[in-house]
């Protein structure tokens, strides 16, 4: 049973996420030149991710991205199960929430999915590698030591906010594979085809940071 509560707040939290942080890009539009739909949309992607870690946190960690349960994984943090079970919980959330911005937007809406810089997929997936690794790389760091716990849901949206500002002008951020997947799945169009990019580039990020962060500092505090 605490498996299944572990599942259905990752859920939630990727439903939430993609309502809030992608509902936001539809809301007000990403164009850098006005900057405050620009800046609106970064903070809202922050914001939902402090709001989940003071609420689910407690109960799944509040990974709400296969990027950060793969480093988890890696990090021998989260059972291989576990992370299926994240995974497969996190996308589902990720479709749900694209549902909700479609029945409130409409189907052409566009979902807040991502899109290649420049039409690259190359300098789309160092992008997206870079800023994850950042991301995550934050993510292991504050929530490696006990003493941090009650200021790393902050850190974590913080720190989520900061890749958007950078990389909403280039890729969209995506950061996350959940979040890309289920806007994309209703894009469709180059946004379901370039999905992809989106999904390979998180995880290699994530999955770099989890590597670099264990050389860094191999003594795990528990």
């Amino acid at each position: 049973m605490e498996r299944i509560r572990k599942y259905i707040s990752e859920c939630i939290g990727t439903a939430v996420l993609v309502i809030f942080g992608c509902g936001t890009a539809v809301a007000v539009g990403c164009d850098a030149a006005a900057g405050s739909g620009y800046l609106l949309t970064a903070l809202a992607f922050g914001l939902v991710i402090v709001a989940m870690a003071y609420s689910i946190g407690n109960v799944s960690g509040c990974h709400i991205n296969p990027a950060v349960s793969l480093a988890m994984l890696i990090r021998k943090e989260l059972s291989f199960t576990d992370f299926l079970g994240y995974v497969l919980s996190q996308c589902v959330g990720a479709i749900a929430g694209s549902a909700v911005l479609g029945c409130i937007f409409g189907w052409d809406c566009g979902f807040g999915a991502n899109g290649l810089f420049e039409g690259s997929i190359a300098k789309s997936l160092v992008i997206e590698i870079i800023l994850t690794f950042v991301f995550v790389l934050a993510i292991i760091g504050v929530t490696s030591k006990i003493k941090n716990a009650s200021v790393a849901g902050i850190v974590i949206g913080l720190t989520l906010t900061l890749v958007h500002i950078l990389g909403i002008k280039l890729t969209g951020t995506s950061v996350n594979p959940a979040r890309s997947f289920g806007p994309a799945l209703f894009a469709g169009g180059d946004a379901l085809k370039n999905v992809w990019v989106f999904i390979v580039g998180p995880l290699v990020g994530g999955a770099l940071a989890a590597l670099v962060y264990t050389l860094l500092d191999p003594k795990k505090e528990n």
